[in-house]
């Protein structure tokens, strides 16, 4: 069973820590090894010692991958990122998180991670890396990155809810098939896909939503709202 998570929040946005808690009820382990990558933000700082502050306090094992200081040999890399129930992977530039995770080789552990059961999930760009296409701000504007890991099959979008111009702008690269149909998360969703599929989608607010959005066949886009469940409601 192979499954990952797509996160409209998390320890970085959210003070309840409600859509960590869902992640890590879904580890394979009572007490699960969980490693923060934040690659896509360059490995920064503030944004490691976020993750240190949040995740001691839970019964779980936390760990960083950093790869831009990067001190590991392939082995002891392989052996690290395979050892995990979870890896959770971090806001930024997924462009960039692609190229770095190429250049190390870590695209391809984590695709033998995933084959093996370890739970990937992550927010923004820890979101769109695993899909064969993303809607994204890497370059600047708005716009379609027809790339990915391709685990999970389509496109997604995060922020659909809370950045201007993400709503439409994903609706129309769908729409001219730039990128495939997809999922689209608002701020405060999170879905879990099991093989692929879509097995769980839930929300720590009850506003937030998650959509599944398609070509219409005449030039446009449709979206359609998935049932979520609202977390400790």
């Amino acid at each position: 069973m192979s499954r990952i998570a797509l996160l409209g929040g998390g320890f970085s946005t959210d003070a309840d820590g409600v859509l960590d808690d869902w992640v890590l009820g879904h580890a394979r382990a009572s007490r699960p090894k969980v490693c923060f990558v934040p690659t896509a933000s360059g490995d920064a700082p503030a944004y490691i010692e976020k993750f240190f502050d949040a995740f001691p306090a839970r019964d779980c094992e936390p760990s960083v991958l950093p790869l831009f200081r990067r001190e590991s040999s392939d082995t002891a890399l392989r052996d690290v990122l395979l050892a995990q129930d979870v890896v959770y992977v971090g806001g930024g530039n997924t462009a960039n998180l692609l190229a770095v995770w190429r250049v190390h080789g870590v695209d391809r552990l984590l695709r033998e991670a995933y084959a093996g059961g370890t739970l990937l999930c992550g927010i923004s760009a820890g979101a769109n890396c695993w899909a064969e296409g993303s809607h994204t701000d890497s370059y600047g504007p708005l716009t379609h990155l027809p790339d990915g890991l391709g685990l999970l099959p389509g496109s997604v979008c995060p922020h659909y809810d809370s950045e201007p111009g993400r709503r439409s702008s994903y609706r129309a690269a769908v729409a001219r098939r730039a990128l495939p149909a997809g999922w689209a998360v608002e701020d405060g969703a999170a879905a879990l896909f099991t093989d692929g599929r879509l097995t769980e989608a839930v929300t720590r607010s009850p506003g937030a939503r998650l959509y599944r959005v398609r070509a219409d066949g005449e030039a446009g886009a449709v979206e359609e709202a998935v049932p979520c469940r609202l977390l400790g409601g």
